[in-house]
């Protein structure tokens, strides 16, 4: 995960910039950014680690998208929404890693 974070400093402008542009136009209120480091089948590619030389790649997705092909449960969406972090302080990000995928908030600097 030390790879993780260090990936994370080097795009968090980015993903910030996603992250108000996905609020901006209304597409969601619910970012969230797909880290991964193998294929990742969720969300439009963002940050590539083969064309940035890092370790990670990142895929812009919503709320939405999650719930439409059920990694989040209907019955389960108001309790994601009631602990979402501030978008403008935090990154939602859905970290996938061969034993499993867990969602984080990671603070912007």
């Amino acid at each position: 995960m030390k790879s993780l974070e260090a990936d994370l400093l080097f795009y968090e402008d980015s993903i910030k910039e996603v992250s108000k542009d996905i609020r901006k136009t209304k597409l969601s209120r619910f970012p969230i950014f797909v880290a991964h480091q193998h294929e990742a089948f969720i969300g439009e590619l963002i940050l590539s680690h083969e064309e940035l030389g890092t370790s990670w790649t990142i895929h812009a997705s919503t709320l939405e998208e999650f719930l439409e092909k059920g990694l989040v449960l209907k019955e389960k969406q108001e309790l994601f929404e009631i602990n979402y972090k501030d978008p403008n302080k935090f990154m939602c990000l859905f970290a996938m890693v061969p034993e499993g995928a867990n969602f984080v908030f990671y603070p912007y600097h």
